[in-house]
């Protein structure tokens, strides 16, 4: 089921949470800011391929290399992971296409990876047979290109084409080829478009929607989409009819095809900010804008739409709150009449995660004290009737429908901090689940035990946060503890099982805490917007406030505790080491925002204004400029130890934040700091499994040789 937002522009959070082959040229440090700034002598480092930079970036990751590679541990600790990540036993997630399961895969034969698929019935035996569709591993050394699949589109009904998005190197912008999944060959004179942050999708066999890099003024500020199109087969590109135009300081624009229960509903989607937006839906040709509160997601369920609310919205005398979902019939809304139903209502620690669909009902996936519950909901009489679906009462869950328009059959993953994901299959109505299949266990849990502990924050607010340790562990003293979050985006961090932590953390005896701090969405929209913009500060005090309750429990002690963060739990640890020195030891800090007066101007930066704020605004760099990282590190003050990690292929969070971090604390002859740069990659650190290892093993190792 597609919600007709763009936040997938989080994950294309951030999220928690975006190519670039030419270097930048950055503006002055002060000329796009408001208010006065002192001439930044690290500027240079922003640019991204320079001959400067990457030779700075080498002599650091030889020094990082040098230290964290020799020792006795490194070299087991990356092949045991790598043994975890090419494991031929791990789970394959399958989804159905046609009368095929299809499932892209990765081992130590497909480095880069296969799109494959095999029969339902053949799926269910405990070796099955696949078919290979598409080999990237033999595609990349046909074509002398590191590519790093990115995803497929499937034409839907017969889903006989698709359009394939690869990467170079892992970046987010993706060039985008039509496939034949029958004759498995590219199709010659297809649509292609070059390398860009494109948004396309199928209308027709003939025809496809697309935003992508139309020449000069085409994109908005954050990079991305600002025009949509209508591409007919056969004709260029630059034939393509205009549909929409977004505003340059919009951050994208986006269309979508959805097929729901006979139903076609084709979307354009304006994201003003990152979370408020205009959506459009197709009347014969005309684009009719739905009238919602701003910042309201839309989806629909048959001829119903629903509305899924951040902000509380006053209606007709009555007042749904934040955070419900709410239907009414399509048609009717359209004509003005609003005659809506509650589908799903929140509570105080209760909040929806997810939905999505079967033939006949609409699937809950809701948020119960950071714990899933899952429903089944539908629509008879003018009302959602419900029922719970049988599901394990502990970890985290997830469900989808098997296909949406055939039957009410479900696919139920589960997870936990212990328990390995397994997939099951069900039937709404009935209580037996099946089991598919399960992920082998990646390390030891005899001996480990999962709690769940709340720390008072400073304004009073009760912050959860699980606690994976050995059994009494605070009663045993100060050990080893590695305290982690994501805090943004409304982003929820729920149990999962991370084979990497486990392998090289928990094994050995020591603590792995997970903080559900304010900016997440575990407690719904309220939860994140307690910590956006002028509110962020209490993201961080909620941190530190774990930090502290650790502490208090004799669970672990300053000299014991490292924190680990990416992307935006980057920047969270970067305040928190700048903030609150004394708490910490050790800090991992990977694909990081630190220099919050400019990240507006790197990259998708300007896309997140909607979560931290305008530094041009002088009121808002007011509350931005006292947490900043880059701004308040500061000469003669005793920082923790650090590894800051990154990627030169990252063109989400530009690399020039790590790096000019690492550069200036340097500089202030700060000890007990590495830096890594990943030369592919893009925002998730590593392209393929044996990077992946090899970063991960650099971490692990740094955090083993500083707290234990």
């Amino acid at each position: 089921m597609k919600t007709i937002n763009l936040a997938f522009l989080l994950f294309v959070v951030l999220a928690g949470c975006m190519h670039q082959d030419k270097s930048i040229s950055p503006p002055s440090a002060s000329s796009t800011l408001s208010h006065p700034q002192p001439e930044d002598p690290y500027l240079w480092l922003e640019e991204v391929t320079g001959e400067r930079s990457l030779a700075w970036v080498a002599d650091q990751n030889r020094v990082s290399t040098n230290r964290l590679t020799k020792d006795g541990g490194f070299d087991p600790l990356r092949k045991r992971l790598l043994a975890i990540y090419d494991s031929k036993e791990k789970l394959a997630l399958p989804y159905k296409r046609a009368s095929y399961y299809y499932n892209f895969w990765r081992d130590d034969v497909h480095v880069r990876g296969i799109w494959r698929r095999t029969s339902p019935e053949e799926y269910r035996k405990d070796k099955p047979s696949w078919e290979t569709v598409l080999d990237l591993d033999a595609l990349s050394a046909t074509e002398k290109e590191n590519w790093v699949w990115k995803g497929s589109s499937m034409l839907f009904p017969k889903y006989e084409r698709a359009l394939i998005s690869l990467s170079r190197g892992g970046a987010d912008a993706t060039v985008t080829r039509e496939y034949d999944v029958v004759g498995k060959q590219f199709v010659q004179d297809g649509f292609i478009l070059p390398e860009a942050k494109s948004d396309v999708t199928w209308r027709d066999i003939d025809t496809v929607y697309v935003g992508t890099d139309f020449g000069p003024g085409s994109l908005t500020t954050s990079g991305y989409a600002r025009v949509i199109k209508e591409w007919k087969r056969g004709t260029p590109l630059s034939s393509a009819k205009a549909l929409f135009e977004g505003q340059p300081g919009d951050v994208a624009v986006g269309a979508a095809v959805d097929h729901d229960h006979g139903h076609t509903y084709e979307w354009i989607s304006r994201a003003i900010t990152f979370f408020s937006n205009e959506s459009f839906l197709r009347q014969g040709d005309q684009w009719v804008k739905i009238e919602k509160p701003a910042d309201a997601e839309l989806g629909t369920f048959g001829d119903q739409l629903l509305i899924r609310l951040r902000t509380d919205w006053p209606i007709d005398g009555k007042t749904y709150p934040a955070g419900a979902l709410l239907s009414a019939p399509l048609q009717d809304y359209l004509q003005g009449k609003r005659d809506l139903a509650v589908v799903f209502e929140p509570g105080p620690r209760k909040s929806l995660d997810n939905y999505g669909r079967t033939k006949n009902y609409l699937l809950i996936n809701e948020l119960d004290n950071v714990k899933s519950r899952l429903y089944s909901l539908k629509w008879e009489n003018h009302q959602w009737s419900r029922q719970a679906i049988p599901a394990p009462e502990f970890g985290s869950l997830w469900i989808n429908a098997v296909v949406e328009e055939e039957s009410d059959e479900f696919f139920l993953g589960a997870t936990d901090f212990l328990t390995p994901s397994s997939l099951k299959m069900g039937v709404i109505g009935k209580p037996e689940l099946q089991q598919l299949k399960s992920s082998p266990a990646f390390f030891e849990a005899n001996g480990l035990e999962v709690s769940q502990h709340e720390a008072t924050s400073k304004d009073g607010t009760r912050i959860p946060y699980f606690q994976v340790s050995r059994t009494h562990a605070a009663r045993s003293g100060p050990t080893p503890t590695l305290l982690t979050a994501y805090g943004g985006f409304e982003v929820s961090i729920t149990p999962y099982y991370n084979s990497d932590v486990g392998a090289a953390w928990l094994e050995a005896g020591n603590v792995y805490v997970v903080a559900n701090i304010r900016g997440g969405g575990e407690f719904g929209p309220p939860w994140h917007q307690a910590a956006v913009k002028q509110n962020r500060q209490n993201a961080y005090d909620d941190f530190a406030a774990v930090a502290e309750d650790l502490h208090r429990r004799k669970v672990t002690s300053p000299r014991h505790l490292g924190i680990m963060g990416g992307s935006n739990g980057g920047l969270l640890v970067g305040v928190a080491f700048t903030q609150h020195p004394e708490l910490y030891r050790a800090v991992v800090c990977s694909v990081p925002l630190l220099d919050m007066s400019r990240y507006h101007t790197l990259l998708a930066g300007a896309s997140w204004m909607g979560e931290y704020g305008d530094p041009t605004k002088s009121e808002e760099w007011a509350f931005l400029s006292k947490y900043s990282p880059y701004q308040n590190v500061q000469p003669g003050r005793t920082y923790p130890h650090i590894l800051f990690t990154t990627s030169t292929r990252d063109d989400r969070v530009h690399p020039g934040h790590a790096r000019k971090m690492m550069a200036k604390m340097s500089a202030q002859g700060h000890p007990g700091l590495l830096y890594y740069e990943n030369t592919e990659g893009g925002h998730a650190g590593a392209a393929d499994d044996k990077q992946h290892a090899f970063m991960s093993a650099l971490e692990f190792t740094f955090l083993r040789q500083e707290l234990e």
